[in-house]
């Protein structure tokens, strides 16, 4: 019995290494451009219902984090089904490190809206350049094992994000001030995918 829990052991700390060195395919280009969307169809839904986000800031932490929970509901759902189909074996193991990866800075993303709409109101207009960097962080954790091209998208959004924050006070929370970044930081996402998809293609 402890030959075959040895055995197992070690069948399992193949499985990881494997996962962790390959690259991880499970995020499709149609839905990260849906997501892109979906952002700037917020951003429009802002421009009408919180205009002046800094009088309405209910309102604006409703239309995003509700922006952010159907995108990242979109994607997860997406992951773990294409995941599957392509990664087959190993899905399970390398959704759970993609998922590893980018943890951390969405922890950190939930964590600073908390705490500034809890203790530090007044310095709500920081959190669309927050949010921003929090997302260029993630994509750079995550880029080794994604398509090289991908640290674009991790660059943009970390430049858009320092961007916002040096506008400073109630421009910051200007429904573009998330619609473009956000909107453009998905399609860069979705053009590093459909990149490599042919240059793969391209290889077979």
């Amino acid at each position: 019995m402890d030959d075959l829990n040895k055995a197992l052991a070690e069948i399992g700390s193949i499985r990881r290494q494997l996962a962790r060195s390959t690259e991880f395919r499970g995020y499709g280009p149609a839905t990260l451009a849906a997501t892109a969307a979906i952002a700037l169809f917020a951003a429009c839904i802002q421009t009408q219902w919180a205009p002046e986000a800094a009088h309405h800031l209910d309102r604006y932490l409703s239309i995003w984090l509700t922006t952010a929970a159907v995108s990242a509901a979109l994607i997860g759902t997406q992951m773990i089904t294409r995941a599957h189909r392509v990664h087959s074996g190993m899905a399970d193991e390398m959704i759970r490190i993609a998922v590893e990866q980018f943890l951390p800075s969405l922890g950190a993303g939930v964590l600073l809206t908390i705490v500034l709409a809890r203790f530090v109101p007044g310095a709500l207009w920081m959190l669309p350049g927050l949010w921003q960097v929090c997302s260029g962080i993630g994509i750079f954790s995550s880029c080794r094992f994604l398509p090289r091209p991908m640290l674009a998208a991790g660059a943009w959004y970390l430049l858009c994000g320092l961007l916002c924050i040096s506008l400073a006070g109630e421009r910051a929370l200007t429904p573009w001030a998330m619609g473009i970044p956000y909107g453009a930081g998905q399609l860069i996402v979705a053009g590093a995918l459909c990149r490599k998809a042919r240059e793969d293609a391209n290889d077979d």
